[in-house]
């Protein structure tokens, strides 16, 4: 059974774990880079986990039993009220497909209404059409924005919203 706990100082290091798997395994998902994070200190790592259990963002990883297995995160926007910015979504391979992802989304989508957010919004590579079927059957739509990615001007990035019922 798949249980999600809230990213926090006490599992900071699986965290640290997780999102570095999730770098090596698929890089074209994130902003950032394995070769970038893999050399935050553990201290680094620490600190992150206390900015993704706040006021205002918020972190799960996923279980199944003591396996990691999945990662998100999410922020109230400052700049744009009413939104909530899904980040760092990933799941193992070994998951796809199996509810993970789902639990992960669902879980952000039961806390945002706590924090004021009418919507959930994230960026999705061109190149990731797994990801976008995915997120199109829980409900996201491309909103027609679209920038490049950062680690590769030649790839776009699309913005996907979630409007949450109230």
């Amino acid at each position: 059974m798949i249980r999600l706990d809230r990213i926090s100082p006490g599992n900071a290091l699986i965290f640290k774990t997780v999102r570095l798997r999730a770098l090596s395994d698929s890089p074209l998902a994130f902003g950032s880079t394995y070769a970038r994070e893999s050399l935050l200190s553990d201290e680094e790592w620490l600190q992150r986990s206390r900015r993704w259990n706040t006021e205002g963002s918020i972190g799960y990883i996923a279980f199944d039993g003591e396996q990691p297995c999945g990662l998100v995160a999410c922020y109230a926007e400052e700049e744009n009220p009413g939104s909530g910015h899904v980040i760092s979504m990933w799941v193992d391979p070994a998951y796809r497909r199996a509810g993970v992802g789902r639990a992960l989304i669902e879980a952000l989508s039961a806390w945002a209404p706590s924090q004021g957010l009418r919507q959930l919004r994230l960026m999705v590579t061109s190149v990731n059409s797994g990801a976008i079927g995915f997120y199109q059957r829980l409900g996201f739509r491309m909103t027609g924005r679209t920038e490049p990615y950062p680690n590769d001007p030649g790839i776009v990035e699309h913005e996907m919203v979630l409007p949450l019922n109230p």
